[in-house]
């Protein structure tokens, strides 16, 4: 039973159907312990052509540029103008954004220099020579 991103209530619900096949009646009390994969999920990751990919914690306002300088940057094969924001929505497709570091990097323009959300990625593409 997937228990990620519901409440107690809900997945008790689910185990005592599953269960009342087998057992009259059944009563069940989730009791969350520990939110280990909560940290999991409440991380933004940056991979590619990037001098360092990480992945890392998630503080409210973070922005796709501040995630690529604390990657150390791009390197020198990164396709700048191709980079990606992939997040995924409510119902567990990906939808991806287009960012142009050039434009952040070197224009100052900030049109794609999108403010990340806990579990997005970044992915910078390396240049096809």
């Amino acid at each position: 039973i997937k228990a990620g991103g519901r409440t107690p209530a809900q997945v008790a619900a689910d185990v005592e159907k599953q269960l009342s096949s087998y057992i009259r009646e059944p009563k069940v009390v989730v009791i969350i312990t520990t939110l280990a994969s909560h940290e999991y999920l409440s991380r933004v990751r940056i991979t590619g052509a990037v001098t360092n990919p990480m992945s890392v914690t998630y503080r409210q306002g973070i922005t796709v540029l501040d995630l690529v300088l604390a990657a150390g940057g791009t390197n020198e094969f990164a396709s700048l103008s191709k980079a990606k924001l992939i997040r995924k929505t409510s119902d567990g497709k990906a939808h991806q954004y287009s960012v142009n570091l050039r434009d952040i990097l070197f224009l100052g323009e900030l049109d794609s220099n999108y403010e990340l959300a806990p579990g997005d990625l970044v992915t910078v593409p390396e240049r096809v020579f």
